[in-house]
């Protein structure tokens, strides 16, 4: 397992260096739309995954190996799995302060309640939060919660935190068709509302989900999201198309494309991009599609490469 990737190109942060700090899905929720797959490990238990010195380490391995012409806009925890259920988070964030990049952590807010997550996220620089849905049934069919996480703690942490937080927040609202849309979107704006984050994202599915049903909503309906969030919040921002190819390169197109494509599904695009960079070849992908450490997916007409994790992917 790789504990640093990238930088892979973000559409919130620019080139984004991401970090690994919890084991391959282990997670409070098991979400419908899910770009890794089941949740293989579903936990709320915090706890010490990885030496926070052994992330430093890997990060600053990372940022040397990177070319000239190569840069990083954050380092982002975005991980395999829940980023706050990492009992050193704040030990590993602190530590990576010393670095001359921000950085970010991209949380689905469900460990908010806990004053010490709280004290933890506080030292980032930039923060994401899952905000899918403002009542306990829509969530639950939505981001389908360890039955140990309360919504209504969720959504009272959530609240609670962003009331102090110093940093740069937004919230990130991930609509499925028939789930969270239509009549649904209004109470869940009502909430980023309170919430008030420097920016609201509206998400829709872009890349292959743990359900094979999921789909985004019609174009109509997604503006219709869009307008309803500007009436709660300042600045809301679409999260709707695809990251770009400019993923980084170390000149070794396996391990990068191994490093990245466990965390983060490639359109084929986006790896004939790197492998060209590389001065290498499409045979890369298929000796690792024989090796069975490479699987192919379609979605919307696309065909993405991932790093298989869970034995119940499709």
């Amino acid at each position: 397992m790789e504990l640093a990737y990238g930088p892979v190109p973000s559409r919130r942060l620019g080139q984004s260096l991401g970090i690994n700090n919890v084991p391959p899905t282990t997670c409070t929720y098991a979400c419908v739309y899910c770009q890794l797959g089941s949740t293989t490990n579903p936990e709320t238990d915090r706890q010490a995954f990885f030496d926070p010195a052994e992330i430093e380490s890997a990060i600053e391995d990372r940022l040397a190996a990177l070319g000239p012409e190569e840069t990083v806009d954050y380092v982002t925890f975005v991980p395999d799995g829940e980023p706050t259920l990492d009992a050193n988070l704040g030990e590993t964030i602190d530590r990576l302060q010393r670095f001359p990049v921000d950085v970010a952590v991209i949380t689905n807010g469900s460990l908010l309640r806990l004053e010490s997550v709280r004290a933890d996220l506080a030292r980032a620089d930039w923060l994401s939060v899952k905000v899918d849905a403002a009542d306990h049934e829509v969530w639950t069919q939505v981001d389908r919660p360890h039955g140990a996480v309360d919504f209504e703690a969720v959504r009272d942490g959530i609240v609670r935190f962003a009331r102090d937080f110093e940093g740069t927040l937004t919230t990130e609202t991930m609509l499925v068709a028939g789930v969270n849309d239509g009549a649904a979107v209004e109470p869940t704006a009502e909430l980023v509302g309170e919430i008030a984050p420097d920016t609201a994202f509206v998400a829709v599915p872009t890349r292959p989900p743990d359900e094979e049903w999921v789909e985004p909503p019609d174009e109509a309906e997604v503006t219709r999201a869009y307008r309803t969030f500007s009436e709660y919040v300042d600045d809301v921002e679409y999260l709707i198309g695809a990251e770009g190819d400019t993923f980084a390169s170390t000149g070794d197109p396996r391990t990068d494309l191994l490093g990245v494509t466990a965390v983060h599904p490639m359109r084929a695009s986006q790896v004939s991009a790197l492998l060209d960079r590389e001065d290498a070849d499409w045979s890369v992908v298929e000796d690792l599609l024989d090796a069975g450490e490479l699987i192919e997916l379609e979605y919307d007409a696309e065909t993405f490469y991932v790093r298989p994790i869970s034995p119940d992917r499709h």
